[in-house]
């Protein structure tokens, strides 16, 4: 009798810590038999409880805004403005970028992880000091169930001093593409206007730029027919870092017409426009809409 409790309390052992070597005095009685098939089967369901368990703790989806274009520098600052427009309480991930990935703090807040009450409203500023205009900020915000709805308002907004003026243009929020392009005559848009491009994601983006004097040539293949498409007269690529951004002008040595192509998973592209020649300091052209793919 105590051979057999020293066996099972030895099946009972070695199946809890994940040993498969399991030893039994023979001849094994029906008991036995029926004990190690019952020990087996607790197994499995407490595995199974475990991952359902796991599941549940994962929520339903993530809604990703971007805030792109924040300016900071001697004369320039950017603020990201939350507000929880829910009558519950929410919590978010606010991760700000540099022009070349790098992850930032945010002034006076500890962590990235940000904690709303309803109705509260709160604002950040990124620790830049150094000069740029392609600064940028993701908000990552859990939904816990496909019954519930994003309750967070993203704004923003990048102040400039100059000549003892405050200047200011207010940020508009976006989201992510997949293959995102823009194709359009220089003389259809403003002058000065750059095209602001943001990689989203762990992975390199490839950014084609086009400028074309006007010249149209045609180029027929097999898979499609005959098309006019404008000659390039500078043309090149260019890798965009994970998380990175970089600002194209759309006019260059008295281009007529501007493209430009991506292969990125998550990729935002923004027209910006300068505000004043003599002010680093742009507002959003919405008013240009952008071919691409939402994000698989």
């Amino acid at each position: 009798m105590s051979c057999q409790i020293v066996s099972r309390c030895t099946v009972l052992f070695h199946m809890v810590t994940g040993k498969l070597k399991i030893k039994f005095p023979l001849p094994m009685s029906t008991w036995e038999t029926s004990t190690v098939i019952l020990v087996v089967h607790w197994r499995w369901i407490l595995l199974s409880l475990l991952v359902v368990v796991c599941a549940a703790g994962q929520p339903d989806r993530t809604v990703e805004t971007v805030l792109p274009a924040l300016s900071y520098g001697a004369s320039c600052w950017s603020s990201i403005d939350l507000q929880n427009l829910g009558d519950r309480p929410v919590v978010a991930d606010v991760e700000a970028h540099r022009s070349t990935g790098a992850l930032v703090a945010l002034v006076g807040h500890d962590g990235i992880t940000v904690r709303l009450k309803p109705g509260e409203r709160v604002s950040y500023r990124a620790a830049i000091d150094d000069e740029t205009t392609g600064a940028w900020v993701k908000v990552r915000e859990p939904i816990a169930s496909t019954a519930l709805s994003p309750i967070i308002a993203v704004s923003g907004k990048t102040e400039c001093v100059a000549a003892n003026e405050l200047r200011t243009a207010l940020r508009e929020v976006a989201y992510p593409m997949r293959n995102p392009w823009y194709s359009g005559d220089v003389a259809g848009t403003g002058a000065g206007e750059e095209v602001s491009l943001i990689n989203t994601t762990e992975r390199a983006v490839l950014a084609s730029v086009c400028y074309s004097s006007g010249t149209l040539v045609s180029v027929p293949t097999q898979a499609h027919p005959a098309e006019l498409v404008p000659l390039c007269s500078t043309a090149f690529d260019v890798q965009i870092p994970p998380f990175g951004s970089r600002q194209f002008p759309v006019e260059h040595d008295g281009n007529s017409h501007f493209s430009l192509k991506t292969r990125g998973e998550a990729v935002v592209l923004q027209m910006l426009r300068r505000v004043e020649a003599r002010v680093n300091l742009y507002s959003v052209d919405s008013t240009i809409v952008f071919g691409g793919e939402a994000p698989r």
